[in-house]
């Protein structure tokens, strides 16, 4: 996380980071969310996150924009600590890969 400290300026939270990347999967812009489509935000970033090491793959984008995804294999179960250190690593994939990349 040291990269998106220098990145941000700051130590990012893992739940903006998962809203950030939710509101750019949704690629329409800054709006006012709601508390429900905020949580929805996180659950596509952590879909997209989980896709990068094949567990999720989006199968399509609904007519109101929102992309949705299917589980291909379970993530390994694991402790709190453990899962979120899989988030972080690959949220730093994530904010590496081109914008152009498609997986």
């Amino acid at each position: 996380m040291l990269e998106m400290e220098a990145r941000f300026s700051k130590r990012p939270d893992l739940n903006a980071l998962l809203l950030l990347i939710g509101i750019q999967e949704l690629n329409q812009g800054l709006t006012v969310f709601t508390k429900e489509q905020k949580q929805d935000l996180m659950h596509i970033a952590t879909c997209r996150l989980f896709s990068l090491s094949g567990h999720y793959e989006q199968t399509h984008v609904d007519e109101d924009g929102w992309p949705h995804y299917k589980l291909l294999r379970p993530v390994p179960f694991a402790n709190l600590k453990e899962q979120e250190r899989m988030l972080k690593w690959h949220i730093l994939e994530y904010f590496a890969l081109d914008p152009g990349d498609d997986l």
